[in-house]
This record gives C-alpha cells, structure tokens and sequence, in this order.
C-alpha cells in the first residue's frame, strides 16, 4: 500500500525506480520532505499515484489528506486447499511485504467441498505463519467452538500469541461441516445447541488468557473445565472474532463478547441491515456499538481494465457465486482499481472498515499487489 510520486523524483530520491512498488518510498514516509507543498489526490491515475505539487503553507498537506481518505484494515486469505505449506509461506511473505494488516486462514479439518480434498490445518498454520513474519496479524475465519476440546483451544492459541509476539486474533463461530466434529471424536450438536456452546467456549478462553486468572475451573451447559492452568499468557489482550449472520443469536453473542464481528460473504449484500441488527443487540445491553470492529469477509475479482474483467468476472461467478457471495451483486468487489475504490467506501460508509478478501486468481499474489498498488492507498 504504497504511494509514488510521478514528476518529482528529486524529492522522493527514486529516480527511475519510480513504477517499483518494493522500491518507492511511502506516503508517509514522503511527508517530511514535502512540508510546503500541498498534495492534490483527485485526479491521480489507476497505475501510479500522481501527486500534483502546489506550495502552501506547512502542515496543510497532513490535514488534507487526513479529509480526502478514511482509514481500512485489509487483510488477505493464505491459500490453503489443494495447495503445499511452500505455496501458503510464499503468499504469506508477499502480502505482508505488500503491506496488507492482516493475514487469514479458514478453519476446516476437511476441504469444504469434500473430506478427500487437503487442506491444511488452521492452527498449525498460524504458528508457522507466525515464525514467517514480522508485522502482520494473524486469524482463523472462523474457528469452531466445538470442533476441538476448548480448554485445549485456548492452550493453542496463547501458544500461537506467544509467537507471534501478539498478533494473534482469534475467530470464532458454531461451525457447519458434522464430519469435521464427529470423525475427530467430537459431537456434532444441533444448531442452538452450537451457538450456547460458542458462548461458553468464548468466556472460558477469557478467563484462561486473562493475567489474573490461575487454574481456571468452568461448568457449563456444554463446555466444562477443571482446574487449567494456561501458562504462558498471551502476550496481549486476544481480539475476540465473532463470525455469521444468525440475527437473533450470533450477533446478540457478538454484542456481549465480541471485538470484531465479521459479516461472511454470502451475506455481503444484506451488511446494512445485518449492522443495523447488531446495533439493536449493543443498544439492548448497554454496549457502545463504536467499541466493535464491523469486517467484511469478501472475494476480490480486479482487473486493470474492462476488457480483462469481464472473464474474470464471469469465472468467479461460475466457481464463487453463492458460498463467496455474488461477485456481481451490489456490494461485491469486482472491477477495475478505480470501480473497487467506489466499492471499499460503500462498505466504509455503512459502518465496516475492516475487510478479509480472497483475491481471484490463479496466483493470488498478482491481484493482491494489483488492489495494494492501486486501491488500498486511498484508504492508508
């Protein structure tokens, strides 16, 4: 998510490097050198951020860019079905030097699609990926409550922190798939029976991260713990993810116990009336609904141009239409850079700043550096 300034590389100091994403300088980084002149964003190109220099006063610049950009967190999916550790650390590395906030994997014991598809396990992944980068958060979208022991889970995931130095966020929901519990020993309960136990799972891995908790002992309807010890703590305060759309239940659990909620793709279209719902429940309970990070989970399908999108367009609505929500629906991210900007800030203006994406693509790395380049700077 970096800017170039095209015309002025004697202040920038990049001199023919200037269309090189890895070797421009940053915005911000470009501030202090540019403390008389004014920087006019309007009417900069889809390929480079043309930055027109005006002189003005100092600090004018900070101010104005400040008002023409709203601040998003941008996260990118590790590929992790029928693809090896090799490929996943490779996308991982790239986004991160991309500057995406944030990285994620799903959370299956089985490929969605059918249990002899492989996939990578989630957990095991987020350590790993944790030894890999530097910056970076790191999450599952979306962890089942039930599908592991969860005393055991919130052993993993402090383990996880640990090593990620706390970048750790944890997602969670009521899970879907019944082999992915019953083959690994695990009960496969009834719809509202799940979502009683995530609300269970979520205060007990609370009390197990929390500094002035020691054994931790907990009995509920559906999750119990005696006497855990979870040693090493997390090195910071764990951000609770709440994932689904359920309007009665999920998001009045998210109201009480979440930091994020996260509004899965299949129900993109519906976010407004979904965040509407969900400030209903904080109202009903007293909770500021501003202390709630509202996210996104998103398929990106962008192209440099209208010719090159419209069979992109058209193969993810064949592959992704319905479980990745309508790649050609009102709030769906397709298009050209300029077309996906006008889509963030759809997203921006109805509450939502944070956003999971799946880039489209045979090679995700070439689209995300495509939306980083191009579209992500605009909300820096």
């Amino acid at each position: 998510m970096l800017a170039t300034i095209e015309g002025i590389d004697a202040i920038a100091g990049i001199g023919g490097n200037a269309g090189h994403l890895d070797e421009a300088p940053s915005l911000r980084q470009l501030l202090p050198a540019l403390d008389h002149f004014e920087l006019d964003l309007r009417h900069a190109p889809s390929r480079l951020l043309r930055l027109c220099v005006h002189k003005v006063a100092r600090g004018n610049e900070r101010e104005r860019i400040k008002a023409m950009t709203r601040k998003a967190h941008f996260g990118a999916t590790i590929p992790q079905i029928k693809r090896p550790w090799v490929a996943a650390a490779e996308s991982a590395r790239a986004f991160e030097a991309q500057g995406y906030d944030s990285l994620w994997v799903c959370d299956h014991l089985y490929g969605p699609q059918s249990p002899q598809l492989p996939i990578l396990e989630a957990w095991s992944m987020i350590s790993a990926l944790a030894a890999i980068t530097e910056k970076v958060e790191l999450g599952t979208l979306v962890t089942p409550a039930g599908m592991r022991n969860p005393a055991q889970l919130g052993k993993t995931i402090a383990t996880a922190d640990n090593i990620a130095g706390g970048r750790v966020i944890a997602g969670l929901g009521g899970g879907w798939m019944p082999r992915e519990f019953t083959d690994f020993g695990m009960p496969f309960l009834g719809t509202g029976d799940r979502l009683k136990q995530l609300a269970e799972t979520v205060t007990l891995l609370k009390r197990m991260w929390a500094e002035d908790e020691d054994e931790i002992s907990f009995k509920g309807e559906f999750v119990e713990a005696d006497n855990v010890v979870c040693q090493p703590k997390p090195p910071r305060k764990v951000p609770i993810l709440i994932g689904g759309a359920g309007e009665k239940v999920t998001l009045a659990i998210t109201a009480r116990e979440a930091d994020i909620w996260n509004n899965l793709a299949g129900h993109q279209a519906a976010l407004a009336h979904k965040v509407d719902v969900l400030k209903h429940h904080c109202d009903a309970i007293g909770r500021d609904f501003d202390d709630i990070v509202v996210s996104q989970q998103c398929l990106v399908t962008i192209a440099p141009n209208e010719e090159t999108l419209g069979p992109m367009a058209d193969r993810a609505q064949k592959i992704f239409g319905g479980h990745m929500g309508d790649p050609k629906g009102p709030l769906a991210i397709t298009g050209t850079p300029d077309r996906c900007v006008e889509q963030i800030q759809k997203h921006i203006d109805l509450g939502c700043t944070m956003f999971v994406m799946e880039f489209f693509g045979k090679d995700t790395i070439e689209p995300a550096q495509l939306f980083a380049e191009e579209v992500a700077v605009h909300f820096a």
